[in-house]
């Protein structure tokens, strides 16, 4: 099915939030984009449903309504809990970014993204399985072929440029030979919902640095989250890091039930009755494991080019982001006749987000490996937690939160020693 109606200047692959972002600015210029997505909305997707300051920017800059009134449940900053120490950090005030986090289940979230992309124009089709690309003579990708409904008929869908934010899986990518690095960090999450009145509308994302069964002081591996939903239910997960000689060894649900089990009994987190839904887990892609970014006509996006800050397993900020900068340099490229003046154009891309990105990951990369050494990270919580001005900084580093021109000292540290590392 190659009709006149399915081509289009952009074809995005994969309505996630990295996928809506690049989809909507892309519109708001003008431009002809096919956003494509393999399943039906709404959908679940694995995820803490926690964002920082720094992704609420970007749904500000796509003109979402981040009220409560609008069903977010806000957050003041993150409380941390850790070598016997529980601190309560509010998010930095800053020019830069919101002072207030959100939280919000991806169920609706991506739903909410997908439908400003198309208020804003855009096209989408929902129920298309992109299977792989449509190759030109010289092996530039000209479109994409896909399954489309549910008898999954064959589809082409033709245009100049293709947007991959088809999430960790990167299929898209991976049919271009473009395989995930491993010498990039990477990280495993569980999660699970729970119903929990204690916890349910926190004014604070909460973060356990030190994880422990119960009647054990023994530290299992890995960093714990409880995020409240504000709808009488709970998002409760972990995660474990590549350089813990726990990863890929441990069955990471059991770790979640350990744990849980360990919190007090009010909670409710220990009784399977309260539990909605099974425990599930995604790989969290950090680093830029996956590049280069752009290559014959693709340019990858979020998840898909590996871009989960490592400092704090945050991606949907880093998808949005990457989404945008796509869209803008793609309206530059398609201004531009095809061949080398558009292909100049296009390189721009991967060499703005190593000028963002590069320096600040290579740092998350370092740190990666610091905190798989269970001494290190014993000394870190215990040497560390007591000192809150310390914290502070520890926040605006982990959570990439600093004013790029005219901040305090802690942000031209942070942003100094970004430019410093050489960039991954």
């Amino acid at each position: 099915m190659t009709t006149v109606e399915n081509d289009a200047e952009v074809i995005v692959v994969g309505a996630g939030p990295g996928g809506s972002a690049t989809a909507y600015h892309l519109a708001r210029h003008g431009v002809r984009v096919l956003l494509l997505e393999k399943t039906e909305f709404p959908r679940e997707k694995v995820c803490g449903d926690g964002l920082t300051p720094r992704a609420v920017r970007q749904l500000i800059r796509m003109g979402v309504d981040t009220s409560t009134e609008a069903g977010w449940l806000r957050n003041r900053g993150l409380r941390v809990i850790g070598g016997g120490v529980r601190l309560e950090l509010d998010w930095p005030d800053l020019a830069s970014f919101p002072n207030y986090g959100l939280v919000r289940t991806r169920l609706d979230f991506d739903d909410l993204l997908a439908q400003r992309a198309v208020a804003a124009g855009a096209k989408l089709r929902t129920s298309v399985n992109v299977v792989g690309p449509v190759l030109d003579g010289d092996g530039r990708v000209v479109g994409v072929e896909a399954e489309a409904g549910p008898d999954k008929e064959p589809a082409t869908f033709r245009a100049p440029l293709v947007v991959a934010a088809d999430g960790v899986s990167g299929r898209f990518p991976l049919a271009l030979g473009l395989a995930k690095r491993e010498d990039r960090p990477i990280g495993v999450a569980v999660r699970r919902y729970y119903r929990c009145e204690a916890k349910h509308d926190d004014d604070y994302l909460e973060s356990w640095l030190e994880l422990r069964s119960k009647g054990s002081d023994a530290l299992l591996p890995g960093y714990g989250w409880i995020f409240g939903l504000g709808d009488g239910r709970v998002n409760v997960g972990l995660g474990v890091l590549n350089s813990s000689s726990a990863f890929g060894k441990t069955n990471y649900r059991r770790l979640l039930t350990d744990w849980l089990a360990n919190t007090p009994e009010e909670w409710g987190m220990t009784d399977e009755t309260n539990a909605e839904g099974p425990i599930l887990g995604a790989a969290l892609p950090m680093g830029f494991n996956r590049v280069p970014h752009y290559t014959r006509g693709v340019l990858l996006v979020g998840d898909s080019g590996g871009m989960v800050n490592p400092f704090n397993g945050e991606g949907i900020a880093y998808a949005m982001e990457s989404g945008e900068l796509a869209a803008e340099i793609a309206v530059q490229a398609l201004a531009r006749p095809a061949g080398a003046e558009r292909e100049r154009a296009l390189m721009a891309y991967p060499t703005e987000l190593k000028a963002r990105f590069g320096g600040y990951y290579r740092l998350g990369g370092i740190f990666v490996k610091l905190i798989g050494r269970p001494e290190v990270m014993r000394a870190a919580t215990r040497y560390g937690m007591p000192h809150p001005t310390l914290m502070r900084f520890v926040l605006k580093l982990l959570a990439n939160l600093t004013d790029p021109r005219g901040g305090d000292a802690m942000d031209r540290v942070i942003n100094a020693m970004s430019k410093a590392a050489p960039a991954v």
